[in-house]
């Protein structure tokens, strides 16, 4: 079997368009919570998100022509594609192109374009729809409009897992490097649906916090926790096969050596109330690991800030991990970045490499009130400076996903 590891990454969020600035942000526990300015929030609840600020498609080297064919979701992944790409060093082109591959998507796709197109249909008639309307809507075309630029001719697939489809996209990336079919994948997810529709929707459910404070609406495990910030941008990996990316001198920030991936087969939206399945997933990256639970030193919570999830993670880590569980670090980065969505995977997949890289912990901020349900080592007071040579990285999606994603600090 083949060990593979990550050559490049690259994050767009409300933190920052860079790497550095984003993982600067997070090691001094800022965050990026502010009022909605893509819309007129007036007509729901929710008035905060984590929005990507004055984002411009051509400084991440796509064209002006070709951004225009593009849905946001799509420009953001290209954009972090690019720039993922040039972080690893190489275009590959000493390999064959079918066996570079792509699996990138979106858990809920060209929002904006549907609505626009929409209007003009019932304006206009549906003569005047874009011909660009089915591309430019479909989650699939990220993954499509990145192997078009940089002719990767491998596997191209667009997992959709909700809130888990980045995770699941590294995990099946991870695979089939590990497996043989082929020597590099470029792997992640985007999002770009902070929309009154979208909004709306989740707000009725009642999944999103009503907070007006930015420093008290994402706040994961905290008692007093009432809902997910909606954040948007996208964060892309690139695996690549040990010998290829040694032989080549590339730099190497982790190495991804577990996944695990099941489903509660419980409820459309809620987790099964006993984490079995979220644990389930856990175990099963361990094993494919090589690994103890007590090996694993940092978990990166799926930590959404709704009152169900934090409660059942937190159940489904001591199942996993057993007395272990209050021993590990934990934290949700989500009261930071907000919940991405379908990049929420990867963004947190990433600041998992880069914790183990550098030895930092990020914090869970905007904590106060404990939870007694929720009792574990949350790391509430600022970064905390440790070596790490384990971690996972959760997500769980509606529909009862979850995925795991095991990462060991790269020794050589």
């Amino acid at each position: 079997m083949n060990r593979v590891v990550i050559t490049g990454v690259s994050v767009i969020s409300a933190l920052g368009d860079t790497v550095p600035v984003f993982w600067d942000n997070m090691q001094k526990g800022n965050h990026g919570i502010r009022p909605i300015s893509g819309f007129d929030p007036e007509r729901i609840h929710v008035k905060l998100a984590c929005e990507v600020p004055d984002f411009d498609p051509t400084v991440h080297g796509i064209e002006r022509r070709d951004a225009r064919k593009m849905d946001r979701y799509c420009q953001l992944a290209l954009a972090a594609a690019n720039d993922a790409i040039a972080d690893a060093g190489t275009k590959f082109k000493d390999l064959d192109p079918y066996r570079v591959g792509v699996m990138v998507s979106s858990g809920i796709g060209g929002i904006q374009t549907t609505l626009d197109e929409e209007k003009k249909r019932l304006e206009k008639g549906p003569g005047r729809i874009s011909p660009f309307l089915i591309p430019m809507m479909i989650p699939n075309m990220a993954a499509g409009n990145i192997a078009i630029a940089h002719g990767l001719k491998g596997a191209n697939m667009a997992i959709v897992t909700a809130c888990a489809t980045s995770a699941n996209a590294i995990g099946e990336g991870f695979r089939r490097i590990k497996h043989g079919y082929e020597d590099v994948m470029v792997v992640g997810g985007s999002e770009a649906s902070i929309v009154e529709l979208a909004a709306g929707g989740f707000d009725n459910m009642r999944a999103l916090s009503r907070s007006t404070d930015p420093d008290r609406a994402s706040i994961p495990f905290d008692k007093e926790r009432s809902g997910f910030v909606m954040g948007e941008g996208a964060a892309i990996l690139v695996l690549e096969e040990l010998e290829h990316a040694k032989n080549r001198g590339a730099k190497i920030y982790a190495e991804v050596c577990g996944y695990g991936a099941t489903d509660d087969a419980y409820h459309i939206t809620s987790p099964d109330p006993e984490g079995s399945g979220a644990a389930r997933a856990m175990q099963d990256a361990i094993c494919e690991a090589g690994i103890t639970p007590e090996q694993v030193d940092y978990i990166n919570a799926h930590g959404t800030s709704t009152e169900i999830n934090d409660r059942v993670e937190t159940q489904a880590i001591k199942t996993a991990l057993g007395s272990h569980a209050y021993e590990v670090a934990v934290s949700s980065t989500k009261s930071m970045h907000g919940h991405m969505l379908g990049a929420a995977g990867s963004v947190e997949a990433i600041i998992c490499a880069l914790a183990l890289r550098d030895g930092i912990i990020p914090p869970t901020i905007g904590y106060k009130e404990p939870d007694e349900e929720c009792d574990l080592d949350y790391v509430t007071s600022g970064k905390r400076e440790q070596l790490i040579e384990v971690a996972l990285s959760n997500s769980l999606g509606f529909g009862g996903h979850n995925a795991v994603l095991c990462l060991k600090k790269y020794k050589g």
